[in-house]
């Protein structure tokens, strides 16, 4: 088991090692067997980050000119989809050169703005860079001058590229073979933002100008059922709305809408950006401040600082006949912190929505949004 260790608050959490960690492994073990004839059982390779992986190989065969190996993939303590997945490789002889291929359960690349070309198998640059590179230490080692030929497969890809993103963003008929370091660190923002930066990439060479941006499930569902465009045409940021805003700066887009769950969305009427509960709360703070500039008695805005949801909050300020007023204020912030966050570069819009209270509340430019994306 790899023993490599973070430190997430008080947790201590096990690392693990990516798809392209497992195919680079996969990979020399199978160069190996074809130029010494052996079985091999383990294998070490050096990962981006500097750290030395010794792998445990599975599924060996040798076949006239060729060599097959696995390598199961181990997440660690991170709640990955792929986590057990059995990545294998199989390596043939050629005259020179290393060919890289995908083979059952890699998907391909069907959009522009992916690591990989339109048509290309979707093993991305840094993983091909690694089997290549232990390819080439294995074929120094034992003074081999040809090249090889490596087929990357994963028997369940198709099935489990259905339980993610793939589709959405372009990648169709299996998984990707990814990874940056070589190394899975458990509860990675970075991992999760850098999804976000690929899904923009992959809208904005579509030639979508308006950038949409869902935080959830509850997202997902207002926009079938309320929005007039496709949920396809969002970008699901998570907790990471700042983040996704600054993206979208980056990648060219003219506007950014955001569609959230008022539970979460109030709390951009303080200028927190992120809404993870770790990060920051301020829910009932946002909705005391827009009270008391709603002019709300003070013996009703007493109430809410011991409610546990914005909804229970909302039912104290119906009840008293002031929520409308309230959600306006706070509709007023939410617009200016986000025209502060892009500097009113460009348009920003929100809609925030509870289905508790039957509500949507939209700041200034959302109805322009909301149009130019459905026109588009």
């Amino acid at each position: 088991m790899f023993e490599e260790y973070v430190y997430k608050g008080k947790q201590k959490l096990r690392c693990g090692y990516t798809t392209g960690s497992c195919a680079a492994g996969a990979s020399k073990a199978a160069a190996e067997m074809l130029l010494t004839g052996k079985i091999v059982c383990s294998t070490e390779i050096m990962t981006p980050k500097g750290i030395k992986l010794n792998l445990e190989i599975s599924g060996q065969k040798i076949s006239d000119g060729s060599a097959l190996c696995c390598v199961v993939k181990d997440s660690g303590d991170d709640p990955d989809i792929t986590n057990g997945i059995k990545v294998f490789s199989e390596v043939s002889l050629t005259e020179k050169g290393i060919e890289i291929s995908g083979g059952e359960g890699i998907g391909k690349v069907t959009k522009e703005g992916l690591d990989q070309p339109v048509g290309e198998w979707a093993i991305n640059s840094v993983p091909r860079k690694m089997i290549k590179s232990a390819l080439k230490e294995t074929a120094e080692f034992y003074e081999y001058y040809g090249g090889f030929k490596v087929v990357i497969f994963v028997p369940n890809g198709a099935e489990i590229a259905k339980k993610t993103y793939n589709s959405r963003i372009g990648i169709i008929g299996g998984i990707s073979i990814i990874g940056t370091n070589g190394i899975v660190e458990p509860m990675s923002n970075t991992a999760l933002i850098e999804t976000i930066r690929t899904e923009a990439k992959v809208r904005r060479l579509a030639g979508d100008r308006n950038m949409l941006l869902t935080l959830g499930n509850y997202s997902d569902s207002f926009v079938q059922s309320e929005m007039p465009f496709s949920l396809e045409r969002s970008i699901k940021c998570s907790n990471f709305i700042g983040e996704a805003v600054d993206i979208g700066l980056e990648t060219g887009f003219e506007s950014i809408l955001i569609l959230g769950h008022i539970g979460k969305m109030v709390k951009l009427g303080a200028g927190i950006m992120n809404t993870h509960s770790a990060n920051a709360d301020g829910r009932m703070d946002v909705l005391v401040t827009c009270g008391v500039l709603a002019g709300v008695e003070t013996d009703i805005l007493k109430k809410i600082p011991s409610c546990v949801t914005v909804d229970a909050a909302l039912d104290i300020l119906r009840r008293a006949g002031v929520m409308e007023k309230v959600l306006q204020i706070l509709a007023e912030r939410v617009d200016y912190y986000l025209s502060a966050k892009v500097k009113n570069e460009i348009k920003t819009a929100a809609v925030i929505f509870s289905y508790k209270h039957s509500i949507t509340i939209k700041t200034k430019h959302a109805d322009t949004l909301i149009k130019a994306i459905s026109e588009e």
